[in-house]
């Protein structure tokens, strides 16, 4: 496969993963839910471990912070001076309120925001699971060695222990162990070939989430569902997505867009579904919450000084 046409598929599956997520914060109730949060962000996840390369962690780390928490804090103040200008014009009371007391939940993220802001933890997370999941991938090489399954079954006890403990997360930080184990999926992903006796376990774990017969995953929460058998149908569920993105990526350009243009509409898309709620049915809010960031998201990219902040 050339590498073109591997980024294209690695669009596509981004396409459908943020399909998902809009989905799942729109129907917040229902089999649909269910099923999207069977899979949706341990998809995104996954996904970054099958791309990861080993690289100097100083320069990496140093790239993360600023590459992914740059445009983090400027969508959240955004969307702070947004939610005043917007709450105030409803007569209502915006979600902070009590300055300058609410800087402090605004820079700790994660579980303090809520509403328009609720899903401002996932970025940090993943930027500290790849700086994490980067030295572990400089220090022991190959994901198949048995350095890499201690070091992943540590971080599932972890992971389990931690969100049976708390749910308070700054910045989507109780979440990292999960991540790193799922990084740890993707990475392994990468050097399995596909055959046809894949399917075999697959569809069935991928059925038992989707039907939820296994409980949906909430990162967020630290809320993993049943040990194991919640996380290996997260997975399943992915790893055929990924297949469906490669065999689909000629003809899939209209995913792909939506890939490309995850990162915006995963800041944007729940400001306009909870603005907008009290007015529109759900079938309205899922496109307008999918495809004004995606403009939003093309007029920023062909503005540099816009592009240097946001993206």
């Amino acid at each position: 496969m050339q590498d073109r046409d591997r980024l294209e598929w690695v669009d596509v599956a981004r396409g459908v993963g943020i399909i998902a997520v809009v989905a799942g914060h729109v129907w917040t109730t229902g089999a649909l839910r269910e099923a999207v949060y069977s899979f949706h962000m341990p998809l995104f996840f996954i996904l970054s471990g099958y791309l990861s390369r080993p690289q100097p962690p100083l320069q990496f780390t140093l790239r993360q912070l600023s590459g992914q928490m740059r445009p983090y804090a400027a969508f959240l103040a955004v969307l702070v001076l947004a939610d005043q200008i917007i709450e105030t014009a409803r007569g209502k009371v915006p979600i902070f309120h009590n300055w300058p007391q609410d800087i402090l939940p605004i820079l700790l993220g994660g579980t303090w925001l809520r509403g328009p802001f609720t899903i401002f933890w996932f970025v940090p997370c993943l930027t500290m699971s790849r700086i994490l999941f980067n030295c572990l991938l400089v220090r022991w090489g190959d994901p198949l060695g048995r350095r890499w399954f201690h070091a992943a079954m540590a971080c599932l006890v972890l992971a389990y222990c931690i969100g049976g403990v708390t749910r308070d997360s700054p910045l989507g930080l109780l979440a990292v162990p999960m991540a790193v184990v799922l990084l740890w999926a993707g990475a392994v992903w990468r050097r399995i070939k596909w055959g046809n006796w894949i399917w075999l376990p697959l569809v069935p774990l991928s059925l038992c989430g989707l039907a939820h017969l296994f409980p949906a995953l909430n990162m967020k929460a630290a809320d993993y569902g049943w040990p194991l058998l919640s996380l290996a149908s997260a997975i399943a569920t992915s790893l055929l997505l990924f297949r469906f993105s490669q065999l689909s990526a000629p003809v899939g350009a209209p995913l792909a867009a939506l890939g490309r243009a995850s990162l915006v509409i995963m800041y944007l898309h729940v400001a306009f579904i909870h603005y907008l709620t009290p007015y529109l049915g759900k079938m309205w809010l899922a496109l307008i919450a999918l495809f004004v960031p995606f403009l939003l998201w093309q007029v920023i990219r062909r503005c540099p000084p816009a592009r240097r902040i946001f993206l």
